[in-house]
């Protein structure tokens, strides 16, 4: 990792554990508007299902909920995009090994996140975890006006720190969004392996794979 000065993180699924967050999430819906049904074990997956990772637009999938779940009454939308703005923040849990893997990692380098998301939503989780003093700089797609892979937001987000691309480590959970967005904006690149699968016509190679945060000490070996 020679002429690295900044290291750079994805958020969910990489810092956030977003699959335990959503399925934390996702018990607490069907408690308040399943508790009438046996079924809530089925239900609860098939939410989990249609979210798809959280790469389903929360507009469209709450309005799928209401057309495909068994109501006894039911909510308009904007009651349930009001729950989720205000209880999915509140389940927001941590990646194993993230806070002393970030500790490790700002003895030498400049931190950064960047993370496709709405400002409220990420900033909220970004809170909830207690770990934005960690980063040199935060940027959240919406507030950037750009989201990944669009190669501008990540050069932004270099600007900010005060170094070229170049010079930065991505990390991150996504093929397309992370690792070729990052690989083609011109920084080094770790895929994150979590819940998404390799894509065979992505043609940036990440530096490493990992499976584990705590994998990256071994790696930069400060």
């Amino acid at each position: 990792m020679k002429n690295i000065q900044a290291v750079l993180f994805d958020l969910d699924n990489t810092l956030l554990d977003r699959t335990r967050t959503f399925q934390n999430f996702t018990s607490s819906f069907v408690r308040t508007y399943f508790s009438h049904d046996p079924k809530t074990d089925s239900i609860a997956a098939r939410i989990i299902e249609l979210d798809q990772d959280g790469y389903k637009e929360k507009t469209l999938l709450f309005t799928e909920l209401l057309q495909e779940l068994p109501w006894l009454t039911k909510p308009e939308l904007n009651e349930l995009m009001d729950y989720y703005s205000e209880h999915y923040v509140k389940n927001a849990l941590l990646m194993e090994h993230a806070v002393e893997t970030m500790s490790y990692i700002r003895r030498k380098y400049k931190l950064g996140l960047i993370t496709n998301g709405r400002t409220a939503i990420q900033y909220g989780k970004i809170d909830r975890l207690g770990i934005r003093d960690n980063f040199n700089f935060i940027l959240v797609s919406e507030e950037a006006g750009v989201k990944k892979p669009d190669n501008r937001i990540f050069k932004m987000a270099s600007d900010k720190l005060g170094v070229s691309p170049e010079q930065c480590l991505y990390i991150g959970d996504h093929p397309k969004n992370d690792i070729e967005g990052a690989g083609l904006a011109g920084m080094k690149t770790i895929w994150f392996e979590v819940n998404q699968p390799w894509r065979a016509e992505i043609t940036v190679k990440p530096e490493f794979r990992i499976k584990h945060l705590i994998e990256l000490e071994n790696i930069l070996k400060l």
